[in-house]
């Protein structure tokens, strides 16, 4: 069974798509249409912007749904999932991918997201931390036991665990977390503290966006990042992509599940590699591919 798998934020690269946009007419109409919906020269910034422009949340969030939503969608017949997820992000472009999302609206919420996730932020001072080398059970023990806002926030793979939340707290757990015994703590080069606490205001905005958009049913299970497991109704399609903002990303129970589903092989489909390197961790026996034209 094939699943396929979509990147989030972190898979931005300058040059993003511009090979499928010289390659084939749909891919072109799908990006000028972009432009006209977001209101600015998405393509622009893609093709030849730099590291920092790309950096940008308004910019990020879209460009990276583009490219993999783009690309599944000009594979034609190539893109046959029998599952999908997506990391974070991803998920938007994984329900494009399965159907469950038309292309518009999905790229009109993943810019509302980013611009409401980018509010949040400014709120107040927060950031994220990876932790290398430690059981997740060690890692949330930390988090429970530092004081102010701290929580796990990706389930990357085995040994690999995202932090998140206030400035102050962060430094303090990753303190705690080199005691214990982790063989990195490192504070992440982000803007805020993505899917914890802190991201409420985000979430409660993006719930009336998320309220008034029109789901279908998918054409394949989607394995969200809230619930881990098989999802095709549309209602609760739409309650975990809510959830998600302040929600961990389970990405590791979410590829395990998948395998026991009897995923066979893990299909990345969009910018960098990242995921397939992920699912490697959890099983290094699973085939993996890049999805390309």
């Amino acid at each position: 069974m094939k699943a396929y798998v979509f990147p989030g934020q972190g898979a931005q690269f300058s040059g993003m798509g511009q090979d499928l946009y010289e390659a084939s007419s749909q891919a072109k109409a799908m990006f000028e249409q972009a432009n006209e919906i977001l209101g600015f020269d998405i393509t622009r910034i893609m093709f030849e912007g730099s590291a920092d422009e790309l950096k940008q949340t308004k910019v990020t969030q879209p460009a990276i749904f583009l490219h993999s939503t783009i690309l599944a969608t000009v594979l034609g017949d190539e893109f046959s999932p029998d599952m999908v997820a997506g990391h974070s992000l991803g998920e938007f472009s994984a329900l494009v991918a399965n159907q469950a999302l038309q292309f518009e609206d999905g790229l009109k919420l993943v810019s509302q997201r980013a611009q409401a996730m980018q509010k949040a932020c400014e709120l107040q001072p927060s950031t994220m931390a990876a932790v290398l080398g430690l059981e997740d059970g060690q890692v949330e023990e930390v988090c429970a036991q530092t004081d102010g806002i701290v929580v796990a926030a990706n389930y990357n793979c085995p040994g690999q665990l995202v932090i998140s939340g206030e400035v102050d707290a962060i430094n303090i757990a990753c303190e705690a977390l080199k005691e214990a015994g982790a063989r990195r703590a490192l504070v992440l080069p982000v803007g805020g503290a993505f899917h914890s606490p802190l991201m409420e205001p985000a979430r409660e905005e993006l719930a009336q966006a998320i309220d008034q958009t029109n789901f279908a049913n998918p054409i394949c299970p989607i394995y969200q990042n809230v619930s881990t497991t098989a999802v095709t109704d549309p209602a609760e399609i739409q309650t975990n992509l809510v959830a998600q903002l302040t929600a961990p990303v389970k990405w590791t129970q979410s590829i395990k599940q998948m395998m026991a589903d009897g995923a066979t092989q893990f299909i990345e489909v969009g910018p960098g590699n990242v995921l397939q390197g992920l699912v490697k961790k959890v099983d290094r026996q699973m085939g993996t591919a890049k999805a390309a034209l």
